[in-house]
């Protein structure tokens, strides 16, 4: 998400977490439905539907971040965050699960998330950040 609304988790690194996140899928901007469904091809679907749902979202652990997402993708949040893969994979599993869920509504993404627009999100966020 923004700046701001990921600076709580991640302190100076948030700035580089939105870029960092396109990672994890084709590198091509934020793509919130490839994260999705990556995590869901690794046996994450039951949490994947708690963070699109109205209630309480499912923890999940590193170990299933690295596996959703293998040594690829977690190498290019790490180069791009300045940490470690096993730091990367910890403030993935912090981050990933507040972000989809204030990315949803009813159950699935929001319109302006469907094509991966970061934009959107960070509209989003700003609207989040008001209340």
């Amino acid at each position: 998400m923004g700046q701001q609304l990921l600076g709580d988790k991640l302190g100076d690194n948030a700035g580089g977490m939105m870029e960092a996140l396109s990672g994890l899928t084709s590198g091509e901007g934020l793509d919130l439905g490839g994260i999705m469904e990556k995590m869901k091809s690794a046996g994450m679907g039951d949490q994947v539907e708690s963070y699109l749902g109205d209630g309480e979202n499912q923890e999940m652990s590193a170990e299933q971040v690295k596996s959703a997402f293998g040594e690829e993708g977690l190498s290019n949040v790490a180069s791009k965050l300045g940490v470690d893969t096993d730091t990367a994979a910890s403030q993935l599993k912090d981050v990933l699960p507040g972000l989809l869920d204030k990315a949803s509504s009813g159950g699935s993404l929001l319109e302006s998330f469907a094509g991966g627009g970061a934009g959107g999100l960070l509209d989003m966020a700003k609207g989040f950040l008001k209340k």
